[in-house]
């Protein structure tokens, strides 16, 4: 498995760990954004990333039927962990703000399904992907990510998040910013508000 700095080194060298001044997707402001996206673009780093992922996946989960991933960001994270799990991996997609299954995509009564994502910040795709599984009375067994960037008093998420890497970076909402954060031009980044 990645060491820490090993996996850190790895963000920074493919340009996915930024420094600046975000907003993200939950409307919070932020130093630092992870743009996993940036990360997939190498696919041969992002190999070594996966790798020790799926290797935490299958020290933690001893049956897993088929991964879930939500779109855009959990799409290639979630396809690649598949790959190396040897599972079948399908994704959901917003349809009207709402995620749905399309493509032909289903979940099967009482399979065991694992959500698989870039980044979890707030886990609020992540419990939207749950109610899929729940609906289709099916078994969530948790949470997978490439980075956990969550903090105990924002996160929706109750289980343990199993991820390559933790990173703790300090949210802010838009009256209660630092002066130096003030002064650094705002970045909105990621995918949600792409119409």
């Amino acid at each position: 498995m990645l060491s820490r700095k090993k996996s850190l080194d790895i963000l920074k060298k493919t340009n996915a760990l930024l420094e600046g001044h975000f907003i993200l997707s939950s409307g919070l402001h932020s130093t630092k954004y992870i743009q996993c996206a940036k990360l997939l673009s190498f696919p041969s780093k992002a190999n070594e990333i996966c790798k020790s992922l799926a290797n935490k996946i299958k020290k933690k989960f001893r049956r897993i039927d088929l991964i879930l991933a939500p779109a855009m960001g959990g799409i290639i994270i979630g396809y690649e962990i598949g790959k190396l799990l040897k599972k079948e991996t399908i994704f959901c997609e917003r349809v009207k703000g709402k995620f749905e299954l399309r493509r032909g995509f289903k979940i099967k009564k009482r399979s065991r399904v694992l959500i698989v994502e870039d980044v979890i910040t707030t886990g609020k795709s992540s419990m939207e992907c749950v109610k899929l599984i729940n609906k289709a009375k099916a078994t969530h067994i948790g949470f997978a990510a490439i980075i956990d960037r969550s903090s105990k008093k924002s996160l929706k998420i109750k289980k343990k998040i199993i991820s390559q890497l933790k990173i703790d970076v300090p949210t802010y909402k838009k009256n209660q910013l630092p002066e130096n954060l003030k002064s650094i031009p705002i970045t909105t980044p990621g995918s949600r508000f792409i119409k």
